[in-house]
């Protein structure tokens, strides 16, 4: 991994193609920019560190350290790697830093988006991969899944902006015929998650069953959510490298799971003991959340194929790994990536 705010400009291009992952540094994203690379693509990733972490970044990415609302630092970048296609996740995901501050939520989420949508432009991508939310798109959701034509109701500044940024990409597909795919994903999941974040319950549970603390459980734990695992969202963007054109897609499994059956699932794999305890409710927590994934199946071919009860026991394995981390000084991730002495990598095995 190339780390330079500016490395010096590219000289031929590479025959293959070129994508620029921004976020990639974050969880969902990262996880992307290696299967990209996996598939012979080069990588440029784009983070500003301020959420994602530089051991997520894989070491055959080149990686610049940058804000999307920088004008001139985006300009300068797109200028000096011309790439092909832009997969965007960098964002604001924070629901309740998006009621504390909306106009931070604005300019990250909209503002910066735009930025990179005039590079777009200007340097003729020929695709742009958007991660927007199926999570907070639609609102409460009944018995019916909601598909792609129900009308969008976001209750927050985030999911606002995530539905602005929709209709930019319309206009700007509309005007300059710029290609785009975006997703609408339900609660992703999986290695790499921030346990520290307060998008990330299972990533949280993980956490505290390893640290043998208390789970809190906020309502009654009823609470649905369409949990995806993060290699089903990868194969997702894999795909649409190929395939979708000017269209959104809902991305999740096509059904719930409540957070106390998060819970009692994670407890049968760890062995936690410990009883969990309910708080009072959050306000403005949505009860369901769910997708009807049809358009995706049909279209694109995709559909998640991971179980609820084998990803979440790789992600507690890779949770439980990085106790192995912290006592070796090597990151599940570069063990994963056959970089650390072949004796850590047989105990990281053992490990999982």
């Amino acid at each position: 991994m190339k780390n330079e705010k500016f490395p010096a400009k590219a000289g031929s291009r590479q025959k293959r193609k070129k994508i620029l992952v921004t976020g990639g540094a974050g969880f969902i994203a990262s996880n992307i920019s290696d299967a990209y690379i996996q598939a012979g693509y080069s990588v440029v990733v784009v983070d500003n560190l301020s959420t994602g972490k530089k051991e997520n970044i894989n070491p055959k990415a080149k990686f610049y350290e940058a804000d999307i609302t920088d004008k001139k630092q985006i300009a300068q970048i797109f200028e000096r790697e011309k790439p092909d296609i832009v997969n965007h996740h960098a964002a604001q995901i924070d629901v309740r830093k998006s009621l504390a501050d909306p106009i931070f939520d604005a300019q990250t989420n909209i503002i910066g988006t735009i930025n990179l949508l005039e590079n777009c432009v200007r340097y003729k991508i020929k695709k742009f991969i958007f991660a927007s939310s199926g999570g907070v798109m639609y609102g409460e959701c009944g018995k019916v899944l909601p598909s792609e034509k129900q009308i969008p109701r976001p209750i927050s500044p985030y999911g606002i902006t995530k539905h602005a940024v929709e209709h930019y990409l319309d206009y700007y597909s509309q005007t300059y015929r710029l290609k785009y795919v975006a997703f609408r994903y339900g609660n992703v999941y999986g290695p790499r998650q921030d346990p520290y974040g307060e998008a990330g319950v299972v990533a949280i549970f993980c956490n505290r069953i390893l640290a043998n603390e208390p789970i809190n459980i906020f309502g009654d734990g009823e609470q649905m959510r369409d949990y995806v695992f993060v290699s089903d969202i990868v194969n997702a963007n894999l795909i649409a490298l190929k395939k979708g054109k000017n269209e959104i897609f809902n991305i999740g499994t096509g059904g719930t799971k409540s957070v106390n059956q998060l819970f009692y699932e994670l407890k049968k794999i760890t062995g936690y003991s410990q009883k969990p305890v309910y708080r009072p409710p959050r306000t403005g927590e949505l009860f369901k959340s769910s997708l009807d994934v049809k358009k995706a199946q049909q279209k694109l071919g995709w559909s998640a194929k991971m179980k609820f009860s084998e990803g979440l026991e790789k992600t507690f394995g890779y949770f439980r790994a990085s106790e192995f981390e912290r006592r070796h000084r090597k990151t599940p991730d570069k063990i994963i990536r056959g970089q650390a002495p072949k004796r850590h990598r047989k105990r990281f095995c053992e490990l999982l």
